[in-house]
């Protein structure tokens, strides 16, 4: 690792380690006027790497993961003393877990976050163009999404109801008085 690319993790670790109790900093109010990048990518998997190398330390993840915002020119790590702009392969986060609770679907991501599907938070389904396989997501916050995971996705599967769309009927989860559909309209086949 290069001594510029240690300084810069140990900075953001540094910054995102300040962060009052554990709430998540305010890093929509950080604009910094020293940026940069940093040799860190968030795989498909939801596993970070940084110059090629897992990062092992799960405390670490989920401290930088607090730094983490999406601005309109890519994904960046940021405090309040510089912005490092990462790559991110697809959506930074996973959606590991599924529990109804009450009238709600609460998640929880790779690093930690607990996050209840409704307005908010909402959940959609993209189709991948080269596999035609569905690619469901969660809102986490500010422009941030998790990837749900297979496993769970297919719990929501059964939970799915029908509900009509103008596409005709359509399965759909409901949390939080939000009914989210999940896959394509149910055609007449049977």
């Amino acid at each position: 690792m290069s001594e510029a690319a240690a300084d810069g993790l140990e900075g953001v670790a540094a910054a995102a380690g300040q962060a009052p109790g554990r709430g998540l900093p305010p890093v929509h109010l950080w604009n910094p006027a020293r940026c940069g990048e940093i040799d860190i990518v968030i795989a498909k998997s939801g596993l970070w790497f940084h110059e090629g190398t897992p990062i092992g330390r799960e405390a670490l993840v989920r401290l930088f993961s607090t730094v983490l915002r999406k601005d309109p020119e890519g994904f960046v790590l940021v405090t309040p003393a510089e912005k490092l702009a990462i790559t991110v392969e697809d959506a930074p986060f996973v959606a590991v877990r599924v529990d109804k609770v009450g009238e709600a679907l609460r998640f929880l991501t790779n690093v930690g976050d607990v996050v209840e599907a409704g307005p908010d938070n909402a959940i959609r389904v993209s189709v991948d163009e080269a596999t035609g396989e569905p690619r469901p997501y969660l809102h986490v916050r500010r422009g941030l999404e998790a990837l749900i995971a297979r496993p769970v996705f297919y719990e929501l599967a059964e939970m799915a109801e029908d509900r009509d769309l103008a596409g005709g009927p359509t399965p759909c989860v409901a949390s939080n008085g939000v009914w989210f559909p999940i896959g394509p309209p149910r055609t007449g086949e049977t």
